[in-house]
């Protein structure tokens, strides 16, 4: 028990906290006049995750019939931003790495009111009032800033202070962030191993098909919206790979429940092999 409660209370803020800050440390000022100079871009991507995500996952919640537990977890993963992993697959598309960076950046700043919220919400309606655990706004709204915002905006003064120190850094802060990325989504899923497989039978495929909807959605509402080749794959990617490792936080560490975290460990494993073959795709087809 005391090995679980310092994974959970510590070393998974931590390294959750590790993988913002490296987002911020890719940003600049130039990145966020995006959204006065490029509004339709950002907005579009914004507007996908923030409203699209969870609308489309609260569908196929209720499609799906999923258990109550693995219902908030859908939702959980819905409410969570893009992750360094979309800036990375985005960079390795020569797409907009910028418009990705300023995405995931984004829309985890605005995750402190969205995450409350949608999974604040989302408890109230699937679970009745024995079994839903005690969710405390001010300690939701407190965690999701301490380990999203103020990790990006330190990265951002990091790399507007001392801009040759973030450069230098960048390369290997992506590697290590993948890492503890992998490692996160490893150790949840091992930590559940006895039940798994019964998990997967339940949600994997609602999962399956979010992951693919909104792979298709954004594509089709950026194509739709005139965006660019760049745009395009960058605002796609940002809706198709969310960050699993706060999907993973929210449910362990805020409402206490290893079930609600299942949907967020089989989200991660299943987007990578979706969203590289939309990449290859775009980058020859678009």
């Amino acid at each position: 028990m005391a090995d679980g409660n310092l994974i959970t209370q510590v070393l998974l803020p931590l390294s959750l906290a590790f993988i913002m800050f490296t987002v911020g440390l890719e940003l600049t000022a130039a990145d966020f006049k995006r959204v006065v100079t490029e509004p339709k871009a950002f907005a579009i991507g914004v507007l996908s995750q923030v409203l699209l995500l969870p609308a489309v996952a609260f569908a196929l919640v209720l499609a799906f019939d999923l258990s109550p537990a693995l219902a908030v977890g859908t939702m959980i993963i819905a409410a969570c931003p893009g992750g360094v992993t979309s800036n990375l697959m985005t960079y390795l598309g020569r797409a907009d790495t910028a418009l990705s960076v300023t995405l995931t950046a984004s829309v985890s700043l605005l995750s402190v009111v969205t995450i409350p919220v949608i999974v604040g919400g989302s408890v109230v309606y699937f679970l009745d009032v024995e079994s839903a655990p005690d969710l405390s706004v001010a300690k939701t709204v407190l965690g999701v800033f301490l380990i999203t915002t103020v990790p990006v905006l330190i990265g951002l003064g990091v790399n507007r202070r001392f801009p040759q120190f973030a450069a230098r850094f960048d390369r290997v802060g992506r590697v290590l962030a993948s890492v503890l990325f992998i490692v996160i989504i490893a150790g949840a899923v091992l930590s559940e191993r006895d039940n798994i497989v019964a998990y997967f039978a339940e949600a994997g495929a609602a999962m399956i098909a979010l992951n693919l909807i909104m792979l298709t959605l954004a594509a089709l509402v950026s194509r739709g919206a005139g965006l660019g080749k760049p745009q395009r794959i960058a605002n796609t990617l940002e809706c198709g790979l969310q960050n699993g490792t706060l999907g993973i936080f929210v449910a362990l560490s805020l409402l206490e429940s290893r079930e609600m975290m299942v949907p967020s460990a089989i989200y991660s494993l299943i987007m990578f092999p979706s969203a590289l073959g939309y990449m290859l795709w775009a980058r020859r087809n678009l």
